[in-house]
């Protein structure tokens, strides 16, 4: 018998769907297995990448498919909180999805700094590619000033 073209491909969703490792695994619908959609109380969490340069720590997170204008970032002291929307584009029966892992809906991540955040300093982008990315200024370091006699 001939190895399946998509042999190794869904070996692990097939393991973990019960079906066979050689070839596609069987439709949920024929598992009997509910297809895990959000519901209206399910929030979901996104990956961030926290670094930091010189003057600033940048918040990174990939957050494809959500427009902009589903997305808003709150600044609580030194917490900062990333909620927002990924929606669904295309309704596709759930009879016909093999493996579901993308979460659709909201979302919310927060993360606390080291330090005290001023919102009126935080800048944040959003690329075409689905980048979201915070610049947060580092507080700035105390500075010793030399007083000089006057007269």
């Amino acid at each position: 018998m001939a190895t399946s073209p998509f042999h190794g491909i869904f070996s692990f969703g097939a393991q973990q769907n019960g079906a066979a490792v050689s070839g596609l695994p069987e439709p949920r619908n024929a598992q009997q297995v509910p297809a895990q959609h959000p519901t209206e109380t399910t929030v979901g969490q996104i990956a961030v990448d926290i670094y930091e340069q010189d003057d600033y720590y940048i918040i990174r997170a990939p957050i494809a498919g959500v427009r902009l204008s589903d997305l808003d970032i709150e600044v609580d002291d030194t917490v900062i909180t990333i909620r927002g929307t990924r929606r669904l584009s295309d309704a596709i029966p759930e009879n016909q999805y093999y493996l579901q892992e993308c979460f659709w809906g909201d979302f919310k991540r927060s993360v606390t700094m080291p330090c005290s955040v001023d919102p009126k300093k935080v800048k944040a982008t959003f690329s075409k590619d689905g980048i979201l990315k915070i610049l947060i200024p580092k507080e700035e370091k105390v500075k010793i000033v030399r007083i000089s006699e006057v007269g």
